[in-house]
């Protein structure tokens, strides 16, 4: 959850104007975030939010140096992407003996995270707001269908709450990297695995919305489900995914987010099989709470990874990326 990357500068180009941070005055709690302006026309833009204790100036240097297996950068990729750093606030931390750290939400040790949820509520919900505004800045300038969220450890268990919670226009995707959902545990069992129709956002009610009326079903169709069990066996099934997305959106005081938006978003997880901070299983569990929600999910594993990314990971966070912005 922690990095412990040597603070470096900034890698800048020759085609590019030198990075800037951009004060955010709504939302004054937060650190000036980084902004890296494009080399080439600005066509999409990429939120990148950092692990608990790191910050925007430690967390991106490395982000920025890796590369793919083909020697790929993430700003050689995609030329024509803004990105942007956000920091955490920063607030007490209970588990550092209530010291400062920059954090998205304050949690308790992650080898039992059953315990303490009421740590993350505020900060969470707080932290939600913040993204939610980045992103809709970002969609008024280049389009819902060009902006990403990606988020590392801490930043992608943020990263995926805001996009539970998310009401807007379906963005382009998310990517997570060794991360978690929050009160992921809470929702699979108020969620109790749902129907044949909720797994996997791919059954026959994948595409249902519990938050919308259904007054308008069509009873002449064809094939049209009109046995009694089936309507009863829908209905659970609709119900109990519904459930799990309010409880988890009253967890964080956002109670007033309404639709289920988050499942016409795309999501990558990655994770490494060695990860001593954020347990393969809680990554896990993030897929497959996730998928009995109905959302669009893809996970891939990294055999001897611990808790940081690769180039087989950039490989595949790449590929998604290309795919879901129409890149060729």
């Amino acid at each position: 959850m922690d990095s412990n990357t040597p603070s470096v500068q900034i890698p800048t180009r020759t085609q590019s104007p030198r990075p800037s941070k951009t004060m955010d005055p709504s939302f004054p709690a937060y650190p000036q975030a980084i902004t890296i302006n494009p080399s080439h026309s600005h066509q999409q833009t990429f939120i990148i939010l950092h692990g608990r204790g790191s910050f925007a100036e430690k967390f991106a240097p490395p982000l920025l140096h890796m590369t793919t297996t083909e020697g790929k950068t993430l700003q050689t990729a995609f030329p024509h992407a803004k990105l942007i750093f956000p920091t955490a606030s920063r607030t007490r931390a209970t588990i550092y003996k209530k010291s400062f750290t920059h954090q998205w939400f304050d949690c308790w040790h992650l080898d039992a995270c059953t315990k303490r949820h009421d740590l993350m509520r505020e900060g969470l919900g707080r932290s939600c707001a913040y993204v939610h505004f980045l992103l809709q800045r970002e969609m008024e300038i280049v389009g819902a269908r060009n902006v990403v969220l990606w988020g590392m450890s801490q930043g992608c268990a943020t990263g995926l709450a805001a996009v539970v919670t998310w009401e807007g226009e379906p963005f382009a995707g998310m990517v997570g990297m060794c991360g978690w959902l929050p009160f992921g545990n809470l929702v699979e069992e108020m969620v109790g695995g749902g129907g044949w129709g909720a797994r996997d956002g791919d059954g026959d009610y994948a595409d249902e919305d519990p938050f919308a009326r259904s007054d308008d079903e069509d009873e002449d169709a064809p094939y049209a489900r009109s046995d009694e069990e089936d309507s009863s066996e829908k209905k659970a099934c609709i119900d109990s995914r519904a459930r799990g997305v309010e409880f988890f959106r009253e967890e964080i005081d956002m109670q007033d987010k309404e639709g289920m938006v988050f499942r016409k978003i795309p999501i990558f997880l990655g994770h490494g099989t060695e990860d001593e901070k954020v347990s393969m299983e809680l990554g896990r569990e993030a897929e497959r709470v996730l998928g009995l929600l109905g959302a669009d999910v893809e996970m891939k594993e990294y055999v001897k990874l611990g808790h940081w990314y690769s180039e087989a990971m950039f490989d595949d966070i790449f590929r998604f990326l290309k795919q879901k912005l129409n890149i060729s």
